[in-house]
């Protein structure tokens, strides 16, 4: 196994590199600490679990390696592609795209931004062979399951170079196998009813949302303004054509917390709508979310794409359209007292990828195979075919160029880099660790704000 040189932003003691992790993590987070400080705690004991769940919540750790990183993939057009900013295993599943489809893809984009295509593979690639780790797999078997989906990934690539299918591209249950098929056809079997009689309650003929858990009733002074954002995120949809449209009626509106290791602290909020008609059946659940600070965006000072956007739940949902192609009609971006919010639809039709039962190499490697070419419509969707200003040329070509006839210099490196970031950040688990239970981390304790009692006093 060849493996590149690894220089990480520290490049000193571990005791600079514990110090790094605790500003990286401050200055990233800072602000949301300081408004939700027992979410942080929470989010902070989940990454604490195991490297790889500190990795899926520390991307902003990665991209600051990524700056001092250099980069001899990235050239004039290869540094500024539409990246997912966050590609990590977990981040694969299915949707119904804005065609009804049942397609299986990237599902967050809460990071998404320009930058380096290389930074979208080298974060899933350290991402799985985390994974792998977690699994007991041998490095070689590791490097041969990354070398699946690297070459996967660049002969789709150079199969959009001869055709123009880019936009319409999808893995559905017509051309997959394995997991991912399953995962598709698992999800065929959802409702939209099942999903409402999981957050909703009937009463008096009349459907709102259930209370409990993280629901939170709102004022009326609150819920205007949600209401507000909600006229506001209407002008900036873009349905496809549809034999009846949504009647966009509010019939409840809740607030609730952030969403997944990811959002912890964002503010966000819940909002039913009558549906297609006016059965109970078909009433459609939004979430609005306040967009975060994409992890890419602390490194790219390329002030064009950054005043691009109006606020990062703008940037969140061009971007998504961006990457997707197909996106879902109720996708758009809002403001609540002049901060940036994504709206999407809660879908009964979102079904992650499940690695749980993914254990030996012969079930894995198609499913890294097909993960590949998902990646490489991702990037490739979203050029000078898109509606989206940001890319003026074709993804597909300026890769291509770029790899040249360096192939097997570039699996090489790619798959050397995911095994030394893996080990990497092993390490920055340990030390991560240490450091919230030692409480060096400002703004979170590791004990919280009450004293825990013992029974016996």
């Amino acid at each position: 196994m060849s493996e590149s040189p690894l220089r990480v932003a520290s490049g000193g003691t571990s005791g600079d590199r514990s110090r790094l992790i605790v500003d990286v993590l401050v200055d990233a987070f800072s602000d949301l600490m300081a408004a939700d400080a027992d979410a942080f705690r929470t989010k902070f004991r989940k990454m604490a679990a195991d490297p790889f769940a500190f990795y899926r919540g520390s991307a902003c750790l990665f991209y600051a390696d990524m700056d001092v990183l250099e980069d001899r993939w990235a050239d004039e057009r290869t540094s500024r592609v539409w990246i997912q900013g966050d590609l990590h295993a977990e981040n694969f599943g299915t949707y119904m795209d804005g065609a009804g489809r049942i397609v299986f893809d990237v599902n967050d984009f809460d990071e998404a931004y320009l930058g380096h295509v290389t930074w979208d593979l080298r974060r899933f690639a350290a991402s799985f062979a985390l994974l792998a780790w977690r699994k007991a797999l041998g490095d070689d078997v590791i490097s041969d399951l990354l070398r699946t989906h690297l070459t996967a990934y660049l002969d789709q690539v150079e199969a959009f170079t001869r055709s123009d299918e880019d936009r319409t591209f999808a893995l559905t249950a017509a051309d997959t196998e394995g997991a991912v098929r399953e995962a598709i056809l698992e999800t065929t079997t959802r409702t939209r009813a099942a999903l409402l009689d999981r957050m909703t309650v009937v009463e008096n003929y009349q459907r709102r949302f259930a209370d409990g858990g993280r629901a939170r009733r709102l004022d009326d002074a609150e819920r205007d303004r949600v209401l507000a954002a909600l006229d506001r995120w209407r002008t900036t949809v873009v349905p496809p054509v549809r034999r009846r449209d949504v009647a966009y009626d509010v019939k409840d509106v809740i607030g609730t917390g952030g969403f997944g290791i990811g959002s912890a602290g964002l503010p966000a909020y819940n909002v039913l709508l009558e549906g297609y008609d006016q059965a109970l059946e078909n009433d459609v659940v939004l979430s609005l979310k306040q967009g975060n600070v994409a992890a890419p965006s602390r490194i790219v000072r390329d002030r064009r794409i950054a005043e691009y956007f109006e606020h990062h739940g703008h940037r969140t949902a061009v971007s998504q359209r961006a990457l997707q192609s197909n996106a879902s009609q109720f996708l758009g971006h809002t403001e609540i007292d002049g901060v940036g919010f994504v709206v999407q639809e809660l879908s009964p039709y979102e079904n992650d990828l499940d690695w749980e039962d993914l254990t030996e190499p012969e079930e894995i490697a198609p499913v890294m195979a097909q993960l590949g070419r998902a990646t490489a419509k991702l990037h490739c969707v979203g050029d000078a075919d898109s509606d989206h200003a940001l890319v003026g040329f074709q993804t597909e070509e300026a890769i291509t160029a770029m790899v040249g006839g360096r192939r097997e210099e570039f699996l090489d490196e790619l798959v050397g880099f995911a095994h030394a970031y893996a080990r990497q950040t092993q390490e920055d688990h340990r030390l991560f660790v240490d450091a919230f239970r030692a409480g060096e981390i400002p703004g979170v304790s590791s004990s919280g704000s009450h004293p825990v009692r013992s029974s016996q006093a």
